[in-house]
């Protein structure tokens, strides 16, 4: 197993407090914890996308840059790239930039986004969402791996002879398929040959595991290796107490007052905005949440392990509006007494030597 550090950024209140950081403060604050990330030894390090919404991931290529400055090693990915309602022209310069820039660090991580907001903030039909999210995937992975491109298409205007500049720095940058509700990203994930990349952060475990079995059926029957079907998994937070009974009595108001502050209404019932998880009692029994003593969690991680079969943990510490040293003192508590075990006993050939994108 690998793992991952995940920020969207999020800029909300305290849910107890009421607190609330200046945006230099946050943003700053992504850039610490993910500094620190790589010294701890986590594989990678992702940052989200958001147009609408508490968030300040409006420009996460911005913020990875930062990151790309102050790290050597650590793989910087995107969580996600909402590819659905960008210029593809616009994100293969941008991202080859950043690919360059980090020496050829950069992982993406496609979808149409958590944030129903975003399409008519850019003008969009989201009734077009997965033919968006499709045309214009497909011409990026175009842009990146060739030269010269002619293209047409529905969504923006044509394409004569183009080469987008820079190049990326090592050929293809892998590009993961975040999924979360549909069977549309697993299928143009396995169409390709891509990795995909389960949100696991609201729903029940039977929901993504039926997305994931979808994709391993269609990703063979494209004629591809099975080997090559890497799966990552997210998770809905992560706080670490020494028991069980002392994470419910430390996180309890706190878990719950966040559940009650990001509930939307206009959206109950809809899959993948609200989480049918609303305790903390629920959340450790049965929630994607990594919440619990050291051993709950690592017995979780191996439970959805079993399931998914995923190569790729992604871990995030800033849901409950932590600060800094609270983050990192997390993360290094699950350095050291989590992710070895899990490394053991659910080991991974992605990021080793022989892995490379196809």
């Amino acid at each position: 197993m690998k793992f991952q550090v995940l920020s969207i950024v999020g800029h909300a209140p305290h849910p107890l407090s009421g607190e609330l950081p200046s945006a230099a403060d946050r943003l700053a604050q992504v850039v610490d914890v993910g500094v620190a990330a790589e010294r701890l030894g986590y594989d990678g390090y992702a940052v989200g996308e958001r147009h609408a919404g508490a968030f300040l991931s409006s420009s996460p290529t911005v913020v990875l840059g930062a990151l790309a400055a102050r790290t050597s090693r650590i793989r910087l990915l995107t969580g996600v790239t909402v590819v659905a309602i960008l210029d593809p022209v616009r994100v293969a310069e941008d991202y080859a930039t950043l690919d360059q820039l980090s020496r050829g660090r950069v992982e993406l991580v496609i979808g149409k986004g958590a944030e129903a907001g975003h399409f008519d903030l850019f003008g969009l039909d989201e009734a077009r969402q997965w033919d968006l999210q499709r045309e214009k995937y497909e011409l990026l992975r175009r842009l990146w791996t060739e030269e010269g491109v002619d293209w047409e298409g529905e969504f923006r205007p044509a394409l004569k002879g183009v080469t987008t500049v820079p190049r990326p720095y090592a050929g293809l940058p892998r590009i993961w398929h975040g999924s979360a509700t549909s069977l549309n990203s697993p299928e143009l994930a396995a169409r390709h040959g891509d990795p995909l990349f389960t949100a696991n952060a609201i729903q029940p475990r039977v929901a993504y595991a039926r997305l994931i079995e979808h994709y391993r059926e269609r990703f063979a029957a494209y004629g591809h290796d099975p080997a090559r079907a890497h799966v990552a998994a997210g998770s809905g937070g992560l706080l670490i107490a020494d028991t069980h009974e002392q994470a419910v009595a430390r996180y309890k108001k706190l878990y719950e007052a966040k559940v009650a502050q990001t509930f939307k209404p206009h959206l109950a019932g809809k899959a993948g905005y609200n989480t049918p998880f609303r305790t903390i009692e629920d959340a450790i029994a049965d929630g994607p949440q990594l919440i619990g003593s050291p051993q709950q969690i690592i017995d979780k991680i191996l439970g959805y392990h079993a399931v998914y079969r995923h190569d790729l943990q992604s871990v995030t510490v800033d849901t409950f509006g932590q600060g800094t040293g609270e983050q990192i003192e997390t993360l290094q508590r699950f350095a050291e007494e989590i992710a070895p075990v899990v490394r053991r006993e659910a080991p991974s050939t992605l990021w080793e030597p022989a892995d490379r994108p196809s």
